[in-house]
């Protein structure tokens, strides 16, 4: 896999991740938390699938 995400995208996917993780602790405990994963380990691994697919990078130059 090579890196197709850059570092503010990275930031922000992390960061909606967590939040999203949160709801199933805090607030409306509702299942839809789960969704947190997504974005969290797409900014963790700095690839993203559907990036892949549509030909877009991030990255600041470097095409994945």
């Amino acid at each position: 896999m090579i890196a197709n995400i850059g570092n503010w995208d990275r930031n922000l996917r992390i960061v909606l991740g967590l939040a999203l993780l949160s709801l199933l602790f805090v607030g409306p405990q509702t299942p839809w938390g789960l969704l947190g994963v997504v974005p969290l380990v797409t900014g963790l691994a700095r690839f993203c699938p559907v990036y892949r697919v549509a030909g877009v990078s991030t990255c600041g130059g470097r095409k994945g």
